[in-house]
Formats: structure tokens, C-alpha cells, sequence
């Protein structure tokens, strides 16, 4: 759309020293949760509990009150992704191809592998990762479609030797379906089947079976707000991801950096969502100034302004830190989904930083290339929650098996110490257990 550099000028949220931020300015700046309206999280709990209560007669509901379609069946036929595969434009399915390609090669080379110790000789302990049965994959849709994310989710399942992997994505109005993009890429990725179905009441179709829809062991991808909601609230009964909300970008930028390619990189980021959190943080207050204009000047030329503009006066910030130190001690206290440095010491930076989704070392390290091409993957923790949450991997579609071999050796070596520890917790059957052993075999 065509926007006016009048209804486009930037309005920061924050802009000025690091130092300068009151506590209030901070809680705000770091308080980027995605489940703190609570009409969201009662709206998601009663379609949560309608779904698991009422199964396909809720969904179908759902599906006339919320995407205006009437299904008569949710699943999409494996013909129509085929159909939809053949028809896409050559060079975006060249595109989905490769990023695909992209990030089952780099999957792949992190999957998980078996493990064995022997902690003492004769005591051998193991763990082994078993793929999950049957995992559900969300992929947003409604007013835009987003095949990278089938691809981030459905490409590592396949890779972890995931037995199923089923595809919830809402339906177009018109179509009854998910865009033919989205059934492309399930094509593609190889997903095992595909339901026409969003927001919370497909995360709960997905937790808890309905007569059409199989339970799934685990839940991942994006989604809105009501999906993120639904995912935690479905959490006690089925593995979900990190919980998900609104994307982030920090910059990490010292005197080396060309703003115009930090106000840029922020911009694509900030045009996903009014609540998108964008922040950039300098070691000058020069560049801070110089990054500042760079994204007036660039603001009104792009398609999404208006998005942009409000993501930037709600979350956006421009903050001069003085160091480089002080602008990475910042950043692991910020923890954002996606960091991008742009410092002359990009390597020693990288190395500091222990709490991001994802970080791209370099200029040239775009975001735009991590969400769709280089392999890594975009599903991401956001929120703050890259604290302790990590970006999806295979590592999410399998479970961990821990074996034990111990020796009649190696037992009769246990015994002793492992009854004086039973005793002292006072399980006197588990002192008589071990002692069975002290003799070198069972009495």
C-alpha cells in the first residue's frame, strides 16, 4: 500500500542511554509475554474445553463462528496437496525446495545420537533418543499464509524418524481448505496428513483427539495469541514447544555498522505485527542518532508502514550503551528471539551471548535469511523466554530412553554404600535389596 511520510514518521517508544531507562521503562521494555490478557486466556480456555468435551460437533461450530466456512470434513485429501505442489509457481517451489533441502541437512547433522558411560567399571549407563509416535504441526493462516513454517516443522519430524506428523492450518473462506501454498509445502516436507483447522480449538483437536482428528504426542509452530494461550493450557497433557508470541529483534551495533542496514533489518522485522518488539543498541550515541533517522528515512517507502510505524511506537527502542559490554550484558538480560550483531568484534560478542533464539554474526547475516533459507531453524522462543527455552530442533520430536547395565561385579561393590543411604532415608527394603548383592550375588 501507499503510504505518506506524514501518517509515517517515527515515534521510538524509547530512544536515548541505556543508563537513562527508569525501572518502569525497563519492566515495560523486558515484559513482552504473550498471555497476559486475560479475556484471550479465558476465550482460549473455552474453546480449549469445548474441543476436548464436544470433539468434531465443537470444531465444526468453531469453524462457522470463527473462519466463516461450514466443513462438512476437516481432513484435506493427499490429492489436493499433490495438485497443489504441481501448480505453484516454478521459482517459489524451487524456493520451498530449497530451503527445505537447507534444513534437513542441517537437522540432520544435529540430530541427536545414542549415548553410552560407564561411571564405574562394570556400571554402564545409556540414553537413547526415540522418535515420538505421532507429533501435530501448527502453520498460521487467515489473512496470510506461512509455508516456511510448515517446512520448519514438519522437515525436522521427518528427520527425527517421527512416525506421523500431522498439519493443522485454518481454512480459507472461500475455499473450505488452507491456501495452496501451505498444502505445497506439506507436499513437499512431507507431512502424513493435513486437517483444515486454526486457532485454539486445533491445538485442543491435536491434544486430545476428536472422532477425526488423532492425538499427538507433541505440539509445535507459531501462531496468535489464542494459539499460544491454547498451547500452554493444553501443556499438562501434551510436549509443546516454547510458547510463542509477537517477533523480536535486537541489534547489537558499534561505530563498524552501517545504519541504514540496521534500520532495515529492524523494519522487516517490525512489518510482522503491530506488537513486534524492535530494539537496536549502540555503543555511541552517534550511531543511535544515526539509526534513528535512517528508519524515518526508510519508514515511509515501505509496503507494511503503517504495521511498522506502530510496532516502533509501541515496542521500538534505539539505546545508546556506551560499550559493547554494557550492550551484551543487555542482551542477555533482554534475551530476544533473534539477535543480529553488527560489531568488529563480532566473534568475541557471539561468544558472550547465552541467551538468544537465534544470533546472526554479521551484517550480511540477515534475519530475512534465517526465516526462510539458511536451514537454522525460525521457530524460536520469544518473550523473553530464549532465558530458558531453546529454537525447535529435532531434539523436540524424540524422548530420551536412560538404560542401566550393572555387573554382579559391580553390584557386590553398590551394595554396602546403597544400603547406608537407604537406611539413613529410612527404606529398609531397599538397604535389603542391595545387601542381597554384597556377597557378589543374589541371596
Amino acid at each position: 500500500m501507499s503510504v505518506s511520510p506524514a501518517t509515517t514518521t517515527v515515534a521510538l517508544r524509547w530512544q536515548g542511554a541505556l543508563t537513562s531507562l527508569s525501572a518502569a521503562d525497563r519492566t515495560t521494555l523486558f515484559d513482552r509475554t504473550s498471555s497476559s490478557d486475560d479475556r484471550v486466556r479465558a476465550r482460549a480456555a473455552e474453546i480449549v474445553a469445548r474441543v476436548r468435551d464436544e470433539g468434531d460437533s465443537a470444531l465444526r461450530a468453531l469453524a462457522a463462528e470463527l473462519d466463516g466456512v461450514t466443513l462438512d470434513t476437516f481432513e484435506v485429501p493427499r490429492r489436493e496437496w499433490t495438485r497443489a505442489l504441481d501448480a505453484l509457481d516454478p521459482s517459489l517451489r524451487r524456493a520451498m525446495e530449497r530451503s527445505a533441502t537447507n534444513v534437513e541437512r542441517v537437522h540432520r547433522a544435529f540430530a541427536p545420537t545414542p549415548q553410552e558411560t560407564e561411571s564405574e567399571p562394570g556400571i554402564v549407563i545409556g540414553r537413547r533418543p526415540d522418535p515420538l509416535e505421532r507429533v501435530g504441526v501448527y502453520a498460521p493462516g487467515g489473512r496470510a499464509a506461512y509455508p516456511s513454517s510448515v517446512l520448519m516443522g514438519v522437515v525436522p519430524a521427518r528427520v527425527a524418524g517421527v512416525g506421523e506428523v500431522v498439519l493443522c492450518s485454518p481454512p480459507e473462506r472461500d475455499r473450505v481448505r488452507p491456501s495452496d501454498v501451505v498444502l505445497a509445502a506439506a507436499a513437499l516436507a512431507g507431512a502424513t496428513r493435513v486437517f483444515a483447522l486454526g486457532g485454539a480449538g486445533a491445538i485442543a483437536a491435536m491434544a486430545y483427539g476428536t472422532e477425526s482428528v488423532p492425538r499427538v504426542e507433541r505440539i509445535v509452530g507459531p501462531g496468535n495469541a489464542y494459539v499460544a494461550e491454547a498451547k500452554l493450557l493444553v501443556s499438562n497433557t501434551v510436549g509443546i514447544d516454547s510458547p510463542a508470541g509477537p517477533s523480536e529483534l535486537l541489534v547489537l551495533a558499534d561505530d563498524s555498522a552501517d545504519p541504514s542496514l540496521v534500520a532495515r533489518e529492524m523494519l522487516a522485522q517490525a512489518e510482522h505485527d503491530p506488537l513486534a518488539a524492535v530494539v537496536a543498541v549502540t555503543t555511541s550515541e552517534r550511531l543511535a542518532g544515526a539509526i534513528a533517522s535512517a528508519l524515518a528515512e526508510q519508514l515511509p517507502a515501505q509496503p507494511r508502514a503503517v504495521v511498522s510505524a506502530a510496532a516502533l511506537a509501541r515496542r521500538g527502542a534505539v539505546l545508546h550503551a556506551g560499550t559493547l559490554t554494557a550492550a551484551i550484558a543487555f542482551a542477555n538480560a533482554y534475551a530476544a528471539e533473534h539477535v543480529l550483531l553488527v560489531v568488529s568484534e563480532a566473534t568475541v560478542a557471539l561468544a558472550a551471548l547465552r541467551r538468544a533464539g537465534t544470533v546472526f554474526v554479521g551484517g550480511s547475516s540477515s534475519v530475512a535469511f534465517g526465516d526462510y533459507m539458511t536451514g537454522a531453524n525460525h521457530v524460536l522462543p520469544t518473550g523473553g523466554l530464549a532465558r530458558s527455552y531453546s529454537g525447535l530442533s529435532t531434539l523436540d520430536f524424540v524422548r530420551w530412553t536412560t538404560y542401566q547395565r550393572v555387573s554382579p561385579a559391580a553390584a557386590a561393590r553398590l551394595a554396602d554404600d546403597v544400603a547406608v543411604f537407604a537406611v539413613a532415608e529410612g527404606l529398609p527394603g531397599h538397604a535389603m535389596a542391595a545387601r542381597a548383592w554384597s556377597t557378589g550375588g543374589a541371596a
